[in-house]
């Protein structure tokens, strides 16, 4: 029986009424006024609540031509499981509110042979938020096109580790049906976070493989 990662968050991080969630990401999508451009190949945005990030979150995915992308790698920090590596899903199956993303299994299967990943149970995957508040701009963005995600959990990674893990994704930005969709809050700010926090999290990882690609 294959694995089905609930939309754990609908409901208190978004709204989980898929009429209303359909109207919310419209709505911000067209507020944006932002053309499709095809050379897009990849995106940062939030993971906050909608209610704070997710018109924000709109001028990202707002500019993304789904016509020719076949794959969407989904990389987001892990706020409450620590791992030093980065970390794949288990699950074969992401819903959300308005529509199911299936997992490129053979994909997860080509970077587990590697040996420098881990693998995080079910359990893992749906506490955390990062990839998740993604999920819905995805399922819209990429709604009547038969693309297929590939999530990858972003750990405490140390600047080698960061290095080597752009080199084995590197291949994958080569290919123009690939696309790169990264969750960072640039920064955390008020009384909770003490002061200005640069909240990069994962996204040194993303700069790292488009790096290596330019080196070589």
């Amino acid at each position: 029986m294959e694995k089905i990662r609930r939309a754990s968050h609908a409901g208190s991080w978004y709204t989980d009424d898929p009429k209303k969630l359909e109207e919310e990401l419209e709505g911000w999508l067209s507020d944006t006024g932002l053309t499709k451009s095809p050379d897009v190949r990849g995106v940062i945005a939030p993971h906050a609540g909608y209610s704070y990030s997710g018109r924000a979150a709109a001028y990202a995915f707002g500019n993304i031509d789904p016509t020719n992308i076949t794959r969407v790698f989904l990389l987001g920090p892990s706020h409450h499981y620590y791992t030093p590596k980065c970390a794949l899903s288990t699950a074969a199956v992401y819903k959300t509110p308005i529509g199911d993303l299936p997992i490129d299994l053979e994909v997860i299967e080509e970077l587990k042979a590697t040996g420098k990943f881990e693998l995080m149970d079910l359990q893992v995957d749906e506490h955390e938020h990062s990839m998740e508040m993604h999920l819905p701009y995805l399922a819209k963005i990429f709604e009547g096109h038969p693309v297929k995600v590939v999530p990858i959990l972003v750990g405490a990674v140390s600047a080698d580790n960061e290095a080597m893990y752009g080199c084995l994704l590197a291949k994958y930005v080569d290919d123009p049906t690939n696309f790169f969709s990264v969750s960072s809050d640039f920064c955390h700010w008020g009384s909770r976070y003490v002061s200005l926090y640069a909240g990069l999290h994962g996204t040194f990882l993303l700069l790292n493989v488009f790096v290596f690609i330019e080196e070589v």
